[in-house]
């Protein structure tokens, strides 16, 4: 592919991840953002072609990576937790007096709360937040890999938003445990697709000419 596919890509896939991460909470947007994210995967690879430097592909690579694993991780943990451990049917039992532990049976049942405690309460609580931290870690550390892939196009490419961009999606993934961390991210790939744009070809290096001869003294 030509430079300015790959730019045009590159721009178009993060306008999609920009697109499909707006908290709407419909499904289809995270289709949209997955799209995005691989269509920067694309342009990211071809990039690193045209300015041979392997590394701006290989760490969004990793990033990317990171990503799938930590989904993976999390929701793994969260079968294990449900299917696995009492944690889960226990709290069940509690809400659901009578159930007989078929899953298939609580479609006909009708929840109570009475009698419901802290203790009951806390395992299924922190199973939550064990979730939500392996999520978390495995978010910082594909971030890391995405703000080293920015930071290096950035300085091949003599952009500066790229390497800003990494920087706040780094500091938006550490700073998602309050929540303002998601606007970081936000605004993170909002800098990325103007980037993606302002992406221009290195100019060619033009032949040197001869100076000419200087007059010699007398």
């Amino acid at each position: 592919m030509t430079f300015e596919t790959d730019k045009n890509i590159g721009g178009i896939g993060a306008i999609l991840l920009f697109i499909g991460l707006i908290p709407y909470g419909e499904p289809f947007l995270g289709i949209i953002a997955l799209i995005g994210f691989i269509m920067v995967l694309i342009a990211l690879h071809g990039l690193a072609d045209y300015y041979k430097e392997k590394g701006i592909f290989n760490n969004a690579l990793y990033g990317f990576i990171t990503t799938i694993a930590g989904g993976v991780a999390a929701i793994g943990t969260a079968i294990y937790i449900a299917f696995y451990t009492t944690i889960f049917t226990n709290f069940l039992y509690k809400i659901f007096p009578g159930w007989n532990g078929k899953y298939s049976s609580l479609a006909g049942m009708t929840p109570t709360l009475t009698g419901i405690t802290r203790s009951d309460v806390a395992p299924i609580i922190a199973a939550v937040f064990g979730i939500l931290a392996i999520t978390w870690i495995f978010l910082i550390i594909a971030t890391f890999f995405d703000r080293r892939s920015l930071k290096t196009l950035g300085t091949k490419a003599n952009v500066g938003l790229f390497s800003t961009a990494g920087l706040l999606l780094l500091i938006g993934a550490v700073l998602t445990i309050v929540f303002i961390g998601f606007l970081l991210m936000w605004i993170a790939i909002l800098l990325m697709i103007i980037a993606f744009f302002q992406l221009k070809p290195q100019a060619e290096a033009t032949p040197s000419q001869p100076s000419p001869p200087q007059p010699q003294a007398v």
